[in-house]
């Protein structure tokens, strides 16, 4: 019964308010340009990562264009998504999209897994990464595979 007792305990606080585990941003080291380990320690899924690109809500396709022939409109404002692979390292990626920032202060490309010091963020979207850990390693991935131009 005390056994049982403290997985329902350990349940709550652990799953028991959602948005507080969507706001715990895992800790990172931040080497050159780039966050050589995972985040989570679990290798990204190179298809999921695909289908988050493609989303119109994570907006990557607004400024970015890619080999994406079944998406009708894609955006020029930044680099063409083909050949990212070979451009970047796993780690130069991840500190990309983690925080951009941290490279050039005047990009326009938003931080996805950042929550202090945005302006004109949504109430719903406080306190919240745009995405999380893993959903960054899963576009890592994806993007790792994106080779040839």
């Amino acid at each position: 019964m005390r056994a049982r007792a403290a997985l329902v305990l350990a349940a709550t606080v652990l799953c028991g308010n959602p948005s507080a585990a969507q706001s715990a941003l895992v800790p990172y080291t931040i080497v050159g340009d780039a966050i050589p380990q995972s985040l989570t320690g679990v290798p990204g899924d190179a298809a999921r990562g695909r289908t988050i690109v493609l989303k119109r809500e994570n907006t990557c396709l607004l400024c970015h264009s890619g080999p994406f022939p079944e998406e009708r409109f894609q955006g020029n404002l930044a680099p063409d998504l083909r050949g990212v692979g070979s451009r970047w390292s796993e780690g130069e990626l991840r500190l990309r999209l983690v925080d951009a920032t941290r490279l050039n202060p005047a990009t326009i490309m938003p931080p996805f897994y950042r929550i202090e010091g945005l302006n004109r963020v949504a109430q719903s979207f406080r306190d919240k990464p745009a995405l999380t850990a893993q959903q960054i390693e899963d576009v890592v991935a994806y993007l790792e595979t994106l080779k040839d131009k």
